[in-house]
C-alpha cells in the first residue's frame, strides 16, 4: 500500500490577497484524510509563470500525491497546465468530449465564442481525463516520476465533483487505498483546550489508533476521534471504546459531535422539557436570539425577545426600574438581573436570559470594553447574574457573551 505523502496547491492571485477563502483545500483536507491520506504541506501561489513552475518543482521532489486546484479556465492568466509543463515536457492535445462540451454551452446560450475558450479542453499526452459534468475544464490526472498528479478546476462545486467521480475511484483502483475509515467530532462547552488536553493527556500521550485531535474554536473545543479498520464496523467499533473513555473523563462538557452547534443543543434540551425561553439583549443587539431561530423548530422553544440597546428602552419597553438604572447604571450585574426578570414576565417564558455591558472599543458608564453581564433567571427562582470580561473587537466581544449564554444555559437545562 502506498503511503502518501500529499501537497494540495490551490492557483489564483486572490487567495494570495485574502480575497477569497482557500476552502478548496480545507475540504480536501478533510476528505484525504478519510481516506487515510496524510496531508505533508498547503499552499498557493499567484498566477505567475515562474513562481508557479517553481513551486511545482519542490511538489515533485517532496510529495507523491499533489493536487493542483484552479488555473485550468481559458484566460491568459490560467497558467497551471503551461507552468507545470516545465516539469512534464508533454505535448498537449484537444479532448473532444470537452471540446464538443464547450461548442455545445455557446451554441446553447447563443453567445459568441471566442476561440481562447479551447484552452480549456487541452489535456496532457498521457493524462488520464476526468469527465467534468459541473463545468466546462475536465479535470487531469498524471503519473510522472513516482508521484500522481491532480488538476481541477477551481470553482468548488466541480473540484468536488471530480474529485469524488473521478480521482477516488482512480486511486481506489490503482494503489488500493484504505477506505475503511470514520471519524467523529465531540464537542466540549465550558472547559478550555489547554484544561480538557489535560484531562485527556495520557490517551493523547499514547494514541495510535484512533488517533486524537484537539481543535479550540470560539468559546468551545472540539476533540476529533479518527479510526481506521479492515472492515468499517472494526473502525465503528474502536471509535466508539475511544468515544466511551473519553465521555468517562469529560463527559460533563460534551454537548454533541460533529455537525451539531451549541444552539441546536439547547433548542433540544429546552424543547425536551417543554420549556420556552425569552431574551432581552443590549450588548448583543439580538445575536443571541438569531442563533436560536435559525434552528429548525425553534417556534416550539422561543417565546420571544427584545433588544433594548438603550437606558430609555430597558426601561419603558421592557420595564426596567430606573432606580435600578440610575442608581447601578445600564452596564451592571443588578441591570442584568432585572432585564432577565422583566424578560421572563414581558414573555410568559420559562427561562429568560440578558445581555448588557461594553462591546467597545471605548469606555461607557466608566466600564472597559470586554465588560459582559449575563442574566439569567429559572422558572420561579430569583434571577441571577454571571459575570466576565474578554478580549477582542467589538464582534468578538459580542460573540463570546453569546456563546457564553449558551454553555450557561446548556448547563442547567442538561441536569
Amino acid at each position: 500500500m502506498m503511503k502518501w505523502k500529499a501537497e494540495i496547491i490551490g492557483i489564483g492571485t486572490e487567495l494570495l490577497l485574502g480575497q477569497i477563502a482557500n476552502t478548496n483545500a480545507q475540504w480536501l483536507s478533510d476528505q484525504l484524510a478519510r481516506h487515510g491520506i496524510s496531508i505533508y504541506y498547503h499552499t498557493a501561489a499567484g498566477d505567475n509563470h515562474s513562481r508557479l513552475s517553481e513551486l511545482f518543482h519542490t511538489a515533485q521532489q517532496r510529495s507523491n500525491l499533489i493536487i493542483v486546484t484552479g488555473g485550468l479556465g481559458p484566460t491568459e492568466d490560467d497558467l497551471t497546465k503551461e507552468a507545470v509543463n516545465t516539469l512534464f515536457h508533454q505535448s498537449f492535445h484537444m479532448d473532444e468530449n470537452a471540446k464538443e462540451k464547450i461548442e455545445a454551452f455557446y451554441e446553447k446560450n447563443g453567445t459568441t465564442m471566442t476561440s481562447n475558450n479551447y484552452k480549456q479542453a487541452q489535456v496532457f499526452d498521457n493524462a488520464y481525463v476526468l469527465t467534468n459534468e459541473e463545468g466546462m475544464a475536465p479535470g487531469q490526472i498524471v503519473e510522472h516520476e513516482g508521484a500522481v498528479w491532480v488538476f481541477l478546476p477551481g470553482v468548488p462545486v466541480e473540484m468536488k465533483y471530480l474529485m469524488t467521480n473521478g480521482v477516488f475511484p482512480y486511486l481506489k483502483e490503482k494503489y488500493v487505498l484504505q477506505t475503511e475509515i470514520k471519524s467523529e467530532m465531540l464537542r466540549f462547552i465550558g472547559i478550555g483546550e489547554s484544561t480538557l488536553e489535560d484531562l485527556l493527556a495520557e490517551r493523547i500521550r499514547t494514541q495510535t489508533n484512533p488517533t486524537i485531535a484537539p481543535l479550540a474554536s470560539l468559546g468551545e473545543v472540539g476533540v476529533r476521534l479518527t479510526a481506521s479498520g479492515d472492515s468499517i464496523e472494526e473502525a465503528e467499533d474502536m471509535l466508539a471504546k475511544e468515544k466511551k473513555s473519553i465521555l468517562a473523563l469529560a463527559g460533563n462538557y460534551y454537548y454533541g459531535s460533529d455537525d451539531i452547534m451549541i444552539e441546536e443543543k439547547v433548542s433540544e434540551l429546552l424543547d425536551s422539557r417543554g420549556w420556552m425561553i425569552s431574551a432581552a439583549e443590549s450588548l448583543t443587539g439580538g445575536g443571541f436570539l438569531n442563533n436560536l431561530i435559525s434552528v429548525p423548530g425553534a417556534s416550539d422553544v422561543c417565546a420571544g425577545g427584545m433588544v433594548t440597546y438603550t437606558k430609555d428602552s430597558k426601561e419603558k419597553a421592557l420595564g426596567v426600574s430606573s432606580y435600578i438604572t440610575n442608581r447601578y447604571g445600564t452596564i451592571s450585574k443588578q441591570c442584568a438581573e432585572a432585564m432577565a426578570e422583566r424578560a421572563q414576565s414581558v414573555f410568559g417564558s420559562d427561562i429568560s436570559v440578558s445581555f448588557t455591558g461594553v462591546a467597545g472599543p471605548s469606555t461607557s458608564e466608566g466600564q472597559s470594553p470586554g465588560t459582559v453581564y449575563i442574566g439569567v433567571k429559572v422558572a420561579e427562582n430569583r434571577a441571577y447574574h454571571h459575570f466576565l470580561h474578554v478580549q477582542g473587537s467589538r464582534e468578538q466581544v459580542q460573540k463570546k457573551a453569546i456563546k457564553k449564554a449558551y454553555q450557561l444555559l446548556f448547563h442547567i437545562l442538561k441536569d
